[in-house]
């Protein structure tokens, strides 16, 4: 007995003559060409889609986008793998007919277009409807936090902040007495001279002068925080792994073969205000009269339910609890069944609560319902 061998490699192989010989009729990277061939990249506003009369010639932006689509399939996200993946991978030189663009030409391809690569999923989208992959009854909404290029020590929120400035403050006010204690000189315990707490003193005005121009773009702009280094990211929970700066990325999902109908990607921390944009969104691009929507209790808002049954859309969603009565020992408004057509609430007793007024609290409508108190003496 012995182990599998492998082939020589001292004899010529004979390699077939075509690479298309190497890619079979059902390899995806057949329908990635057929589809962007049949794409118009110039209406689409792809950059570099009209050549210009002179300068050094561009890449096809076709190319570009076959290789960016490739990478997407394979999950490849680098610039650099991609670019090797050109060198070695046959079906990327089927793909390309084995051009090999560089690492930056492919970063800034995704730079460039991300407008028209937005326009490429809807393309993709319209295509899945004509051919009846999606089912357009029932869609799944949920949002992914998707980590930002930004670390924690360069996002800063207005109660952040403050605190730093607060901090500053303590510490200049600290040089400041013992700039008032030249006297120690004599005690044999070394301390930083005049010179270098002056410095010090330098270095956090510069700081809280910093901190200070991020405070008024927060106020000038109406944010609720900054990041320095991707602007647009936030400071988000993550799973009840604590927070990350990171996007929040919207994505629906149609039941069929949970394929994704619509995404949007989002800097708001929580899911609260996504559901209607993100519902309506759906129902345009599967152009149905109807559709049902399953979120979770992150979603759940009022205005936002309402927008989507005005506009033919049924909403499932539970309901957070947001009543502070169980801490207290109280029943919540879960316990009590509402009758609507006397307008009365039944408790666990099955006793009614008859509505008594209603009045404005913290910008809320709300009505007050109480049950009749009947008090029985017990006599001896």
């Amino acid at each position: 007995m012995d182990y599998i061998q492998g082939t020589s490699r001292d004899p010529m192989i004979l390699f077939p003559e075509a690479v298309d010989d190497y890619i079979g009729e059902e390899n995806p990277v057949r329908f990635i060409d057929a589809f962007v061939v049949s794409l118009d990249l110039r209406d689409l506003g792809f950059r570099s889609a009209v050549l210009k009369d002179t300068g050094r010639p561009p890449y096809n932006p076709e190319d570009l986008l076959k290789l960016y689509l490739y990478g997407y399939m394979n999950s490849i996200r680098s610039s650099r793998r991609l670019e090797k993946e050109a060198t070695k991978n046959v079906e990327v030189m089927w793909l390309l007919g084995k051009l090999v663009p560089d690492f930056k030409t492919i970063a800034d391809f995704r730079k460039d277009n991300t407008e028209a690569l937005r326009q490429i999923c809807r393309e993709f989208t319209i295509i899945c409807r004509e051919e009846g992959l999606f089912g357009g009854e029932l869609i799944a909404i949920d949002g992914s936090k998707f980590k930002a290029v930004n670390g924690k020590m360069r996002n800063f929120s207005r109660e952040k902040l403050k605190k730093y400035l607060e901090r500053i403050d303590n510490n200049i006010d600290e040089y400041l007495k013992q700039l008032d204690e030249e006297d120690a000189k004599e005690c044999h315990v070394p301390k930083p001279t005049s010179e270098e707490l002056k410095e010090k003193i330098e270095r956090w005005k510069e700081r809280k002068k910093l901190y200070k121009s991020y405070q008024k773009k927060l106020e000038d702009e109406d944010l609720s925080q900054v990041s320095l280094t991707d602007l647009e990211s936030r400071s988000m929970p993550t799973g009840g792994v604590g927070t990350e700066i990171a996007y929040n990325v919207q994505t629906a999902v149609d039941a069929k073969h949970h394929m994704i109908v619509a995404h949007d990607v989002v800097n708001e921390v929580t899911d609260q205000n996504q559901l209607a944009k993100m519902a309506l969104e759906a129902k345009k691009t599967l152009k149905v009269k109807g559709l049902k929507v399953v979120v979770d209790q992150g979603y759940y808002d009022g205005g936002e339910v309402k927008k989507c049954e005005d506009r033919g859309i049924m909403v499932y969603a539970s309901k957070p609890e947001t009543s502070a009565n169980k801490k207290l020992g109280l029943f919540s408004k879960e316990a009590f069944v509402y009758d609507k057509k006397k307008d009365i609430y039944i408790c666990l007793a099955k006793e009614s609560l008859t509505y008594r007024f209603d009045t404005v609290e913290r910008n809320r409508h709300i009505k007050y319902y109480i049950m009749r108190l009947v008090l029985v003496r017990n006599a001896p």
